[in-house]
């Protein structure tokens, strides 16, 4: 990665009649990273990745995108971003080359053949070029969107919750291939649910509300979030969660398997709350750090509270 920002947007906003949509958004992306864009449902993500890659236009921002303005300059955005939708929106009734040659013609490619030859090698798709489009698994379709992303050569990749519904294997191999082009300079922008995607970014943003809550890396997230955290293991965590959900200075009680995680903004008051269950025998209490999870449910929560 190099200093070049190739997204650099502040103030970014929409509403869809009353209802905003995203308030005021500020992103920064270099050249090279790849940024997790993390979020409930609903919380904006896909209305600012359409509004990054000129399919919508925002009802206030400034900043440019690829270096065009955002505002004025959509059309020459478009020609340099590849964006991957969360529905699969290639033609079923066609087979993967025929997809890859019509989205080639779309975007008038020099030597199509050659570059759809060398995409369909480059995502493992030679032996299937044939096939139907919608005779392919979800993990194969996956595949298939990618390489219709990236055959133009874009400097800029928008990722809409790309691996929705992919079993895990097809989830690695897919940010392996990520990885890869970003190591060759594509930008990318990916929104996803999976805690473990996200640990695989860069550089990681958290969005709520249509409000951009945090910006950093997975470390520094965690480690400036405050939250402290203890795990405990016991014989009735569901009976132990009910007991401690709601005291004075806990936050959150996530169950993790059999363990569950207790947390807290104020170190000195959880420890205060949780002092009474420490004295029983059958606990096991461990100090822990906080994982992306807790921090993304103590932010959703502090979002919320603020907003009512």
């Amino acid at each position: 990665m190099n200093g070049e920002l190739v997204i650099d947007v502040h103030g970014l906003s929409k509403s869809f009649g009353s209802r905003k949509v995203v308030r005021d958004v500020d992103i920064r992306v270099r050249r090279g990273e790849i940024c997790g864009f993390l979020g409930p449902n609903g919380s904006g993500k896909t209305t600012t990745i359409r509004m990054l890659c000129g399919l919508l236009t925002p009802d206030a921002s400034e900043g440019t995108c690829l270096g065009y303005d955002i505002r004025r300059q959509a059309a020459l955005i478009k020609r340099e971003v590849g964006y991957m939708t969360q529905k699969f929106s290639l033609y079923e009734d066609l087979s993967i080359r025929e997809n890859l040659d019509f989205v080639a013609r779309m975007y008038q490619v020099p030597d199509r053949d050659a570059v759809v030859d060398r995409t369909l090698e480059q995502l493992g798709l030679v032996g299937r070029q044939r096939q139907l489009a919608g005779s392919l698994s979800g993990g194969w379709k996956q595949r298939l969107a990618l390489a219709a992303c990236i055959l133009h050569n874009p400097r800029l990749l928008l990722l809409d919750e790309p691996t929705a519904g992919v079993d895990p294997k097809a989830r690695r191999e897919f940010w392996d291939e990520i990885h890869r082009l970003a190591a060759g300079g594509l930008t990318v922008l990916v929104s996803t649910h999976y805690m473990d995607e996200a640990e695989r970014c860069h550089a990681i943003a958290y969005i709520a509300y249509g409000r951009l809550l945090v910006r950093g890396t997975v470390d520094s997230v965690v480690h400036e979030s405050g939250i402290a955290t203890w795990e405990v293991t016991g014989p009735d965590p569901i009976a132990l969660a009910r007991a401690l959900e709601g005291k004075p200075g806990i936050d959150m009680v996530v169950p993790f398997g059999n363990t569950l995680h207790v947390s807290g903004l104020d170190a000195a008051a959880l420890e205060q709350a949780i002092a009474p269950f420490r004295a029983d025998a059958a606990l096991r209490w461990t100090p822990a750090e906080p994982g992306l999870e807790d921090v993304f449910i103590a932010l959703m929560m502090r979002s919320k509270d603020e907003l009512h």
